[in-house]
């Protein structure tokens, strides 16, 4: 008897035949964590710790399957049993652990880390329900707890707890693991997870994410990014990230404890990677630590910080640099309030004449950005064109004293969760065509030779319309939505952020949907799909979804376009959605305002599934464009350069007028307040959208508004070309393998970890 069927008996008193999907999700569930617990955990002197506020893993039944070898017999004993792995894993729940890009990021990070037989784990903290599940009532976002923890998880409690004090009270954490496989690898890491017992969901008000901030004792792991648009959330974040990096810190010390290290020498034995500014506080906590617990003096416990943290820095938006005012922190913690003034006398003395790169500010904020930089030996950006602007522009004078710590690690994607989880079908193709080593060293490029061999055109064809009839399969099930047959895909999912420039799609949406109401009717249907979450307090944002909304319930009601045009807002966007999305894409949208995009990861999961980019030379784009070459790209808009400098002389936004009044935009602007919207939307918000880009248009969605109408024409013409078309992918698929997470994380244990 297979383990499985034993594992049905145990459980459900049934044959593996008679159970419901969500039973054998359990039998699964509990066979591969066996499989997991009763393999080695990684070891090794040195250890790497990647702190991170977000770990967005997805689902993990089909990865974790794949990474263990195990996929095949599994799928052949469930389809000997009448069921299908597929049909299995919609049982499953995501975990609600994070939210965009610096989430998804971490987890392929930790696919990647364990896959290279890498001694490292996560660590993070275990929200209890994420950001929030989406819905969408009266074309409005709204919010509602998005509770996993109820479900069959993946999750393991473990005996490890510490203290954790705060100015009003300690707690003692929780922690929680979830295992990490690597590909091939007879060990693997973990994900590690802290949280608090008291925690409860009573407090969130009904049918809402309206809890009692104050109550921290019940609210310290209820939501990732609670709102902190007003004084008691700014000092609920506070209150997270010192019990995520406190924990951590306790962590991390112990174990190089228990392998024989005297803590001066802490950097031996660990690596510790902060994803961003929000585990920042770990500086100030290791000074903490080592000067209350461990007899060190302040400026012998920095000389041992200083070779031991290295800094990822994930934006070069000024907003998204935290800066905390020391307040809030004397309010939270205040022995930790105390050694930020400490740090900030130290860059004092070392620097007295640049105002620029002091930690504390004229208002009394505390840069957290320049604490993680001082006081790290790395700080590394994430794009060749976002490290550039954070050395010239936005960083300079960082770069300027500490020039050899700043250097680039384009970030990549794992293979194993973009393609051989979610495209089965293109990795049996690759893997006939050019066997399987691409999925251990992620080299695609052979398959460029079959760029003139029909069978494969017509194979990749074949797959495209497979997985949009999954798309149409999920988007029915999920929210009751009916794609149009045979139609052009066409997707921009990313959150919800006026730089991304969600609105500039929406007004070309107008302009699309008024040339059809004139009569010139597109060759091949067209559907245009966006997902993303908006923060709760971003009104414009939620403003951007509500136009959304309103333009697809529009079109939907009108008989002579919506033949032709299709919109859809996906609702509560996640791993799984992103999954369906990406690989039925012909067209993937990367339309950010150049130089305001770190990176990007969604354009490395379109272009490695065979969409082709439409961009700007903005974050990746630029080195997916290098590598496809512009025949196979469709790039628009102004260039970085030029777009810095407008916000250095201030030129567009002086002349903004002048663009709104072109002939071309005005329309399409004003057509936001027209009867026709009004008629479905609210009022407020769509004038209030209509004002902001008209008198603000603060991430330029005009500049580059009749250059994107051009290039999107273009591309819609060239579609109907399917050989042509279908070349171009094959070409930018073949050129995805540089993407891969595998290379992002052995260029930084070559150049930072040294593990």
């Amino acid at each position: 008897m297979h383990a499985l069927e034993q594992h049905a008996k145990e459980l459900f008193k049934k044959d593996l035949a008679n159970l419901s999907d969500a039973e054998t999700y359990k039998v699964l569930l509990d066979y591969v964590q066996e499989q997991m617990i009763n393999s080695p955990v990684n070891q090794g002197k040195k250890k790497l710790y990647y702190i991170s506020a977000e770990f967005l893993v997805g689902k993990l039944l089909t990865t974790n399957l794949i990474n263990l070898g195990l996929y095949d017999e599994v799928s052949q004993v469930l389809e000997a049993n009448g069921k299908s792995l597929h049909d299995v894993e919609k049982a499953e729940t995501e975990p609600s652990l994070g939210n965009g890009g610096l989430g998804r990021l971490a987890a392929c990070f930790l696919d990647s880390i364990a896959s290279l037989g890498i001694n490292g784990d996560g660590i993070g903290l275990n929200y209890h329900f994420g950001l929030f599940r989406q819905v969408f009532r009266d074309n409005q976002q709204a919010s509602v707890p998005d509770e996993w923890l109820n479900h069959p998880n993946w999750l393991v409690k473990t005996e490890t707890s510490y203290e954790i004090p705060f100015r009003h009270f300690n707690f003692k954490s929780s922690l929680y693991e979830i295992e990490i496989p690597g590909f091939e690898q007879k060990a693997h890491n973990r994900l590690r997870l802290f949280d608090l017992e008291s925690v409860t969901s009573d407090i969130i008000e009904a049918d809402s994410i309206n809890f009692d901030k104050m109550n921290i004792p019940q609210n310290l792991t209820l939501f990732l990014y609670p709102d902190d648009s007003d004084y008691v959330g700014n000092l609920l974040r506070i209150y997270q990230q010192y019990f995520m990096v406190s924990n951590a810190a306790q962590l991390i010390i112990e174990e190089a404890k228990a392998k024989g290290s005297d803590l001066h020498d802490l950097y031996d034995y660990a690596v510790v990677q902060i994803n961003d500014t929000h585990p920042a506080f770990i500086i100030p906590e290791f000074v903490r630590l080592l000067t209350t617990y461990h007899g060190f003096e302040f400026k012998e416990a920095l000389a041992v910080i200083e070779k031991t943290v290295a800094f990822t820095n994930h934006t070069i938006l000024a907003e998204a640099l935290e800066k905390w005012p020391m307040a809030y922190i004397d309010e939270v913690v205040p022995e930790i309030a105390k050694i930020i003034r400490q740090l900030d006398e130290e860059i004092r003395s070392r620097y007295p004449d640049k105002e620029a790169v002091q930690i504390i500010d004229q208002d009394d904020r505390a840069h957290m950005a320049h604490i993680a930089i001082h006081f790290s030996f790395s700080t590394n950006g994430v794009a060749k064109l976002h490290t550039e602007i954070l050395k010239n522009s936005e960083l300079k004078p960082f770069y300027e004293l500490y020039p050899d710590k700043f250097n680039n690690k384009t970030n990549g994607i794992s293979f194993r969760r973009w393609i051989m989880a979610a495209n089965p079908e293109l990795t049996q193709l690759l893997d006939e065509k050019i066997g399987q080593d691409w999925h251990k060293d992620a080299d695609l490029t052979a398959f460029e030779k079959e760029i003139d061999q029909a069978d494969s055109l017509k194979r990749l064809q074949e797959i495209k319309h497979h997985n949009k009839l999954q798309l149409q399969e999920y988007l029915s099930d999920q929210q009751g939505v009916q794609l149009h047959d045979n139609a052009i895909i066409d997707v921009q999912i990313k959150r919800l952020h006026e730089y991304k420039r969600q609105q500039m799609l929406a007004l070309y949406i107008i302009h699309k949907y008024l040339d059809i109401k004139a009569g010139n009717l597109p060759s091949t249907p067209i559907t245009i799909l966006f997902g993303g979450k908006a923060a709760p307090a971003y009104t414009i944002a939620q403003d951007i979804i509500h136009l959304i909304l309103c333009l697809s319930e529009l079109i939907a009601k009108d008989p002579e376009v919506s033949p032709y045009l299709q919109v859809i807002m996906v609702e509560n966007y996640n791993v799984t959605s992103a999954e369906k999305l990406i690989t039925a894409a012909d067209i993937s949208e990367q339309i950010s305002l150049a130089s305001k995009e770190a990176s990007g990861t969604g354009n490395m999961k379109f272009m490695l599934n065979g969409a082709l980019t439409i961009c700007t030379l903005d974050g990746a784009n630029v080195e997916i464009a290098e590598r496809v070459g512009e025949d196979n790209i469709y790039i628009f808009g102004q260039d970085s350069e030029t777009i810095v400098k407008l916000y250095e002389t201030g030129d567009y936004h002086r002349h903004l007028a002048d663009y709104y009044h072109r002939e071309r935009i005005k329309p399409l602007v004003d057509f936001i307040v027209s009867d026709e919207l009004l008629a479905l939307g609210q009022h407020d918000r769509l004038y209030r959208l209509h004002e902001d880009i008209k008198y603000k248009d603060w991430f330029m969605a005009l500049i580059d508004l009749e250059e994107f109408i051009d290039v999107k024409e273009k591309v819609y013409a060239d579609y109907e070309d399917q050989e042509s078309w279908t070349k171009k992918a094959l070409i930018n698929i073949a050129q995805a393998g540089y993407f891969s997470s595998d290379r992002t994380i052995q260029d930084y244990n070559q150049d930072i970890w040294k593990i």
